[in-house]
């Protein structure tokens, strides 16, 4: 499978680094907006383009990983590629999925490709995780816990506040609620219970640091919902013990069975992630071999996760995955 990566950036690494674990892919190109002179990749003899190029690729590349933000690349970006490959995104603005889907599934099928949406570990193998409990066990309760890990949202918004020069901030989920899910109690949980957020901040010379604290912890659909802890260190400090993106978290199901719904169950998924892009990128790259196939087989238009049959995900034949994994 030729691979092409449009944007260069923790997750377009992230990519590169996994089609190197692949033996069935190869990267044949990079797009960036920035100067291709600028950008220095990994993988020797591999050309770097200007995105702006991307068209004269057509017919060259397999599968198109599209490695910009949410908020304002994939919407546009994704159907317009579409058009002219296909494609997988890690759109995860939950709210906007579904017009996300028709805007792709559109594009997709007037350029008779295949493209896949929302892709990573949430949405993604958490969002399969639900459907697979949710199945199983239809009276019952669903509970999803992010962390501990970066939230790069929200690292964002610490470091928009007056006075701070940088930050980092870790969502972690309230140990105590964790345990009254896996008891099976069923608990009502609000948002203030699930989860606490510590945050990391360097700041200004001179900056008034009780302002800043109160500002974080006030900052109303980032910190104000939540218990918030502030801290205030040095930029040493900052890149010595919170240069990496971990993060991860846990799915889970709680449901009854039995004639008089007399038996519990829990079901538990976890994640505990060193590199939250290398792992988005790596399952990523699983699914760019369904949407492969899917398109080989003759199929068209937008795709998600619940789309896709397990067995095309892996590189293995069906007699091969009967004998060792079934």
């Amino acid at each position: 499978m030729k691979i092409g990566i449009i944007g260069y950036g923790n997750l377009g690494r992230g990519i590169e680094c996994a089609i190197k674990q692949n033996a069935d892919m190869e990267l044949a190109a990079v797009f960036t907006r920035r100067n291709p002179s600028d950008v220095k990749i990994l993988t020797e003899g591999v050309p770097v383009y200007p995105v702006d190029e991307i068209e004269k690729m057509e017919g060259k590349l397999d599968v198109v990983v599209l490695c910009g933000g949410s908020a304002t690349d994939l919407p546009r970006q994704t159907p317009v590629y579409a058009k002219y490959f296909n494609v997988i995104d890690s759109f995860d603005t939950h709210a906007r999925i579904p017009e996300h889907f028709e805007q792709v599934d559109a594009a997709a099928k007037e350029g008779g490709h295949v493209a896949l949406i929302s892709c990573g570990w949430d949405p993604g193998m958490f969002s399969l995780n639900r459907l697979y409990a949710n199945a199983i066990l239809p009276e019952g309760n669903d509970y999803t816990f992010w962390g501990k890990g970066v939230s790069q949202g929200h690292s964002d918004a610490i470091r928009r506040v007056e006075g701070v020069k940088d930050g980092k901030q870790y969502t972690i989920p309230v140990e105590e609620a964790l345990k009254e899910v896996r008891s099976g109690s069923n608990p009502q949980l609000s948002t203030r219970q699930k989860h606490i957020r510590e945050c990391f901040v360097v700041p200004e010379e001179g900056a008034d640091l009780a302002k800043i604290e109160e500002t974080i912890k006030n900052m109303p659909n980032y910190f104000a919902d939540y218990d918030t802890t502030v801290h205030f260190i040095s930029e040493d400090e900052l890149k010595r013990d919170h240069s990496g993106i971990p993060h991860g978290g846990f799915v889970f199901r709680t449901g009854v069975t039995g004639w008089d719904k007399e038996n519990k169950h829990v079901i538990e998924y976890s994640l505990k992630l060193d590199s939250n892009p290398e792992f988005t990128a790596s399952v990523l790259l699983a699914f760019a071999r369904a949407v492969n196939r899917l398109h080989q087989e003759g199929q068209t238009g937008c795709k998600t996760v619940f789309d896709i049959a397990p067995a095309y995900l892996s590189p293995k034949s069906g007699e091969e995955l009967r004998k060792h994994l079934l």
